[in-house]
């Protein structure tokens, strides 16, 4: 299928398509495209005749460049065409969207679009997110190489390859593109984040899809707590469970503290029971306080064990915790004592906990007001306080990073569901 030299939509739409015979089949509407290998194809030519719309398949062109456009089919031979959602269109559902280039990790718009001739088909090969394509658009690029000339100055060419951008439109997902997604998975997720900060929440809701679970969960913890919610109430409640079970328990608290009653419970129902549970204890205290700061998620050992059966226990107990300080020895629930991983790694192997472990322990209860909390970690110059209730059973702690908020404009808020 010939397609001569470069070529953008916008030099090709709205242009006559013609039949054998040179006669006027209508005017090029838009582009139905399909995943194709190594890139998007062009499945289909929609023609506007009048105020119909027609469908030409691919297969039926038989010249395509940027100063004609032709077909060997005849008028009667062509499909009337409604508008699906199911078809990805150029047009509709491409130019003009916000993608994210994954290779410069910024939002871009879609200006234009420019396509190539390969084996026969016409693929999308880059986008263009510069003034450039604005001004083809308009029919005026050459008038602004001309205008810049005189300021000795280059009207710069910004494409960016389909290989390397993101789609943030859930429909775009049908064009498979795998190499973005690797490179996103590769980023910190706060720059993650940062590029979620930067579009609407129907748009991060499908960026937050496309990522793996994992690194979904540890994008959305960076986010600030609005923003969390308003992705999360959009999304189908199973990926949601499955997120937050990624999560900190008490990150998960705090962003199921800003959904519904009704949404909130539809996503716990979904997690696992244990977790679950964690949360709903997390939720059942009051703003502000120790229990409300705390996470469940901390490492504890009985006094009898060695520092060889702990660093082995400890290996695989670390695993799913977000951040490891101190070992807190527990005997029946109780917290008996605590021990530094400094400490601990400097011990004899034989040595046990029991005769390691601080016993003069700096603790909280779970109503305690979070100032005070603050205050404790400051004055005892701590990174991790214990949250005990009153029989002094082990409920949780409170972290230094968890009372960072309080130096924050934006505190953390919870409410019980």
């Amino acid at each position: 299928m010939p397609l001569f030299g470069e070529l953008f939509i916008s030099e090709i739409l709205k242009k006559p398509v013609l039949d054998p015979k040179g006669g006027e089949l209508g005017r090029l509407k838009d582009l139905v495209v399909v995943r194709g290998e190594p890139l998007p194809k062009v499945a289909a030519l929609i023609v506007q005749r009048q105020r119909g719309l027609y469908k030409l398949p691919w297969g039926g062109v038989s010249i395509f460049n940027k100063k004609v456009l032709a077909s060997r089919l005849y008028a009667e031979a062509l499909q009337a065409y409604v508008y699906s959602e199911e078809d990805l269109l150029v047009v509709r559902d491409i130019l003009d969207k916000q993608i994210v280039d994954a290779e410069g990790v910024k939002v871009v718009r879609v200006n234009d679009i420019k396509l190539e001739g390969f084996r026969g088909d016409a693929l999308l090969v880059a986008v263009d997110v510069g003034m450039r394509g604005i001004l083809r658009r308009l029919g005026i690029e050459r008038a602004g190489e001309d205008f810049l000339r005189l300021f000795r100055a280059e009207l710069p060419l910004r494409l960016i390859s389909w290989n390397y951008i993101q789609p943030l439109h859930s429909k775009l997902g049908a064009i498979g593109l795998t190499v973005p997604r690797k490179m996103l998975a590769e980023l910190h997720p706060a720059d993650l984040a940062e590029l979620l900060s930067q579009v609407s929440h129907d748009e991060g809701a499908a960026f937050i899809h496309s990522l793996d679970v994992e690194t979904a969960a540890e994008t959305i913890s960076e986010m600030g707590h609005q923003a969390q919610a308003a992705i999360i109430k959009e999304m189908d409640p199973q990926r949601a469970s499955d997120i937050l079970e990624e999560m900190a328990p008490d990150a998960a608290a705090d962003l199921l503290a800003g959904l519904s009653s009704e949404k909130a419970k539809e996503i716990l129902e979904k997690m696992g029971h244990q977790e679950a549970q964690d949360i709903q204890e997390l939720l059942s205290h009051e703003k502000d306080t120790a229990g409300g700061l705390m996470t469940t998620e901390y490492v504890a050992y009985p006094p009898g064990m060695t520092v060889q059966e702990v660093l082995e226990r400890f290996r695989q107990d670390a695993k799913d915790i977000e951040t490891v300080y101190y070992i807190y020895v527990v005997d029946a629930q109780q917290l008996v004592g605590v021990l530094s991983l400094r400490e601990l790694l400097l011990a004899p192997p034989g040595a046990k906990l029991s005769e390691l472990m601080e016993t003069n322990l700096k603790t909280v209860s779970p109503e305690e007001d979070e100032l005070k909390v603050a205050q404790m970690l400051a004055k005892y110059n701590l990174v991790a306080l214990p949250v005990v209730d009153e029989a002094g059973r082990l409920m949780g702690i409170v972290t230094v990073d968890d009372v960072m908020d309080l130096l924050l404009p934006q505190r953390r808020k919870r409410r019980a569901i």
